[in-house]
């Protein structure tokens, strides 16, 4: 019997979340300080039915002016992705390093024109090697199996 042929599809791409939060404005748009930039990336993914997993991809951006808050930018972009006899060795690595691969140009433009709206120049996120992430996140997870963490 002939193995059955895998599928991957992109069936729908969507913003799950969106905010933006100004908590000292108008005043940060008085400041001189160029700002410090925090970039946050997560990602995750979930399977829905027997072959459509999402797949989001959350950036958080802090901006800061010494120690005042200039905005807070966090955009969660998903994906729904019909994955059919993927085998099970494949199937992480699609979910962590292909899905949010394809999802993460979208997410830096949707927080670009986020800041922009919220009057500031628009942040341009530098590229992103989920490939890199993805084995980084093996390795502790490798490391701390072991040890047990909560996350809140």
């Amino acid at each position: 019997m002939a193995e059955a042929q895998a599928s991957f599809n992109i069936e729908k791409l969507y913003v799950k979340d969106l905010s933006l939060e100004l908590p000292n404005a108008p005043k940060v748009f008085m400041e001189a300080d160029s700002p410090q930039l925090d970039v946050q990336i997560h990602n995750e993914s979930e399977k829905v039915t027997d072959t459509l997993y999402e797949v989001v991809v959350t950036v958080t951006v802090t901006a800061k002016a010494g120690d005042k808050t200039l905005f807070l930018a966090e955009v969660a972009q998903a994906g729904l992705f019909s994955i059919v006899n993927v085998p099970a060795a494949e199937l992480e690595p699609l979910l962590g390093i292909g899905c949010p691969t394809i999802l993460y140009p979208y997410v830096r433009e949707a927080i670009s024109d986020l800041v922009t709206r919220g009057g500031f120049p628009p942040v341009l996120l530098a590229p992103v090697s989920f490939e890199a992430l993805y084995v980084q996140r093996q390795q502790e997870e490798a490391a701390g199996a072991s040890r047990i963490e909560i996350a809140h």
